[in-house]
């Protein structure tokens, strides 16, 4: 019951989330270390591109830890990582640029981001719970079968989150490149640069979702037998 062959369909997506996260740790540290032509820290680029956008209601706020940048849209509020806030360098500049292509999303109603929002709440009870009530339903037998189709549920529920995801983070990298090149805050090569560190940071969620499916799919196949 500790360990089911269908546990070896989760392998690849491991190797896969590993290997996407050391090369978006990779990527940002090494761009982390070249300043733009520009000198703007990542709080200047993200100040720029609101105020240049006509955006006057959302605030740049500083947060503590690495790579935690994100747009709080109920708060209006977009949250640089502490290097990422006073860093002058090309991977900060990328990262505060994609964080305001997230604000322009909200402004402008990108359904895919209100979507997203919306799947939040039940998301996370999937990712939790869905795996302990299909483990419970596997463990009771011919009793568990509700657990086990309320697990699954919850599962699908959070893999469509991370589905919507893509969209949403995809078309906020686009939006920065545009930006950045739109205002100069970066010049010629740098834009490249940009590009690397954003693809990188795109393909984790690429990885993760894939994760999630296979996921299910193991889950599937342990709770047939």
């Amino acid at each position: 019951m500790f360990f089911h062959w269908s546990y070896l369909i989760l392998i690849p997506g491991i190797i896969l989330v590993f290997w996407s996260q050391q090369r978006v740790q990779g990527t940002y540290r090494k761009y982390s270390q070249i300043n733009s032509s520009m000198g703007m820290t990542g709080a200047e680029v993200a100040e720029t591109i609101l105020q240049r956008m006509g955006v006057q209601n959302v605030r740049v706020e500083s947060v503590a830890g690495e790579l935690t940048d994100h747009y709080d849209p109920t708060a209006k509020a977009v949250r640089l990582s502490e290097v990422v806030y006073s860093s002058k360098s090309l991977a900060a500049a990328a990262v505060a640029a994609h964080e305001c292509g997230h604000v322009l999303q909200d402004v402008q109603g990108y359904k895919p981001m209100n979507v997203r929002a919306a799947l939040v709440p039940v998301a996370n009870l999937g990712s939790n719970l869905g795996p302990i009530l299909i483990i419970a339903g596997i463990v009771l037998g011919a009793m568990g079968g509700i657990f086990i189709q309320i697990g699954m549920a919850l599962m699908v529920a959070a893999i469509l989150f991370h589905i919507v995801t893509l969209p949403v983070e995809f078309d906020a990298s686009s939006r920065a490149l545009k930006l950045i090149n739109q205002f100069g805050i970066l010049q010629g090569d740098e834009n490249k640069a940009a590009r690397k560190v954003l693809n990188a940071a795109a393909f984790t969620y690429v990885a993760t979702a894939l994760y999630a499916i296979l996921q299910l799919i193991q889950y599937f196949l342990m709770s047939r037998e």
